[in-house]
């Protein structure tokens, strides 16, 4: 595939024990984030995030993944990885609003690497500190019924959610 452009989207298909609970579907903000969106689709081409899961889920804030580690069922490490590079931060004036996509990082702002989550609330908080590089076109409904399963104590559901992501123009 080419570069990606403002007509790229990605799909991540979600599922748990087997059953699909749908998809979700992002366009991107290449306009102001054009490093983290060839990032993620260049990954996402790649097959790195199949079979990766939402390993960080908090109601009312947003659903996490992205994470290599968490292929493996010991959860102890899930959280932990990336692709082996990072990626400059691209912060910009899109609102971390109910929908939208970013890249999570650790305390260094330029750390992103694989690991993205979807608002599933408005989160102003993180505006200017975290890079916002798309938004949910459709399966708003889908990263809802994923923030509401059970999860322990690390914020980890207690079944995998996996996920599958393909990059279409």
């Amino acid at each position: 595939m080419s570069e990606p452009t403002e007509h790229t989207r990605a799909t991540i298909s979600v599922s748990s024990k087997g059953t699909q609970l749908g998809e979700i579907v992002l366009r991107f903000y290449y306009d102001v984030a054009p490093g983290h969106v060839k990032n993620f689709t260049t990954l996402a081409q790649e097959g790195f995030y199949n079979g990766t899961t939402f390993h960080r889920v908090i109601p009312g804030f947003m659903v996490q993944g992205g994470d290599p580690n968490s292929k493996d069922s010991d959860r102890a490490s899930h959280g932990m990885g990336g692709p082996g590079h990072r990626v400059k931060a691209e912060f910009n004036s899109k609102p971390h609003k109910r929908g939208v996509l970013s890249m999570a990082r650790s305390n260094d702002p330029d750390s992103a690497g694989s690991q993205f989550f979807i608002c599933v609330a408005d989160a102003n908080f993180l505006d200017w500190q975290y890079t916002a590089f798309g938004e949910v076109v459709t399966g708003l409904d889908v990263a809802d019924k994923v923030v509401t399963m059970k999860r322990d104590g690390r914020d980890n559901p207690l079944e995998r959610v996996e996920m599958t992501v393909t990059i279409t123009d």
